[in-house]
């Protein structure tokens, strides 16, 4: 009879346990700037402009999924801190192909052809070729295309192939699949992998450029690149993009390329005004991300950088600018959210813990 019973129990036991839901990881999101320098020149260390967005679970660090964000000049030592290689990126998006934005795609695409030859083909995406109205093509795809040309020229790609036959012998763009979209003034659907899903639309900067937006069941980030207004000089309301504000409405962080009032054309700091008016201003910034509900604003690729004395040939009224400043600027128009003043590897996760 004891016997019985202990087999009973151990019945119910097994019953009860299956019966008990199994407990899933929490979803979480990490979005990492990469990069923060505004423009193309160097200053205190910074590296060129990038966003990293990972989505997963606590069970993983939130890296299921990897995306890189344009992939400005250092681009690789800033993941190399946070523990990403190249090799790990699930696909890379660009807003444009200023220099400043894509000095670091090569770095990227030589060291994952060195190491990972063996791994699947990274995503880029990226406008389809745009005609100027000067005449000439932006062309992202050739980017893409010709980014090992530089090793097959040296001789390198041929002999680290001599070294390691896996390696494909045509150089890094082998291991690339690009994937081009026409953009367009509504979101569109970009790119998926399982509960992530990218989505763009067009905004003004330079032809071709455009914004993103990734949405996850842990939150979901924009990322404006340098997106401005389509009016480039006022008389306008805002510096601000509205297709950008269309795209993130509802959105929990903005990730977005900003200028200080400060080196506006009538303040002496002798930057041409063409050059002023296709970035968005800090303080519009602000306004935007209250307007659509944001939660979180990261301003990134400042011009100028906080500290510096000039930004490139030009000088900066009143002297170097502090993170208070930039913070004033943005709490100006009323927006009361968490303000992330852009530094490399600064990070906000979603869920905050």
């Amino acid at each position: 009879m004891q016997q019985f019973s202990i087999v009973i129990a151990l019945v119910c036991s097994v019953w009860l346990a299956s019966a008990v839901p199994t407990a899933h990881a929490a979803p979480c999101l990490l979005v990492t700037i990469t990069g923060a320098m505004g423009g193309p020149p160097n200053f205190n260390g910074l590296a060129g402009p990038g966003t990293l967005v990972r989505y997963g679970d606590d069970s993983n660090d939130c890296g299921t999924v990897k995306l890189q964000f344009d992939a400005g000049r250092g681009t690789s030592v800033r993941l190399s801190q946070i523990g990403v290689t190249p090799g790990q990126l699930n696909a890379i998006f660009f807003t444009h192909v200023h220099s400043d934005h894509a000095d670091g795609f090569a770095d990227l695409m030589q060291l994952r052809w060195h190491y990972s030859p063996k791994g699947p083909k990274l995503d880029v995406v990226c406008s389809a070729d745009t005609v100027s109205p000067q005449g000439f093509t932006i062309s992202c795809s050739r980017l893409a295309s010709h980014i090992g040309d530089v090793y097959l020229q040296s001789g390198e790609v041929a002999q680290r192939v001599f070294e390691d036959k896996s390696r494909p012998a045509g150089g890094p763009a082998e291991l690339t699949r690009f994937i081009a979209f026409e953009p367009k003034n509504d979101p569109q659907v970009v790119w998926t992998s399982g509960d992530v899903k990218v989505s763009t639309i067009r905004s003004a900067h330079m032809p071709g450029h455009a914004s993103y937006r990734v949405d996850t069941p842990a939150g979901s980030v924009v990322i404006g690149g340098d997106a401005g207004n389509d009016v480039f000089a006022p008389p306008r309301a805002s510096s601000t993009s509205e297709q950008v504000e269309q795209l993130a409405r509802g959105a929990d962080v903005i990730v977005h390329s900003a200028i200080h009032p400060v080196m506006a054309p009538d303040k002496g700091s002798g930057m041409p005004a063409p050059f002023y008016f296709r970035q968005s201003m800090a303080t519009d910034l602000g306004a935007m991300a209250k307007r659509v509900g944001a939660k979180h604003l990261m301003l990134v690729h400042l011009i100028p950088p906080v500290g510096a004395e000039r930004q490139g040939p030009w000088k900066i009224p009143g002297g170097s600018l502090t993170e208070a400043d930039y913070r004033k600027a943005v709490e100006t128009s009323g927006f009361s959210g968490n303000i992330v003043i852009g530094a490399d590897l600064a990070t906000v996760r979603l869920p905050v813990k």
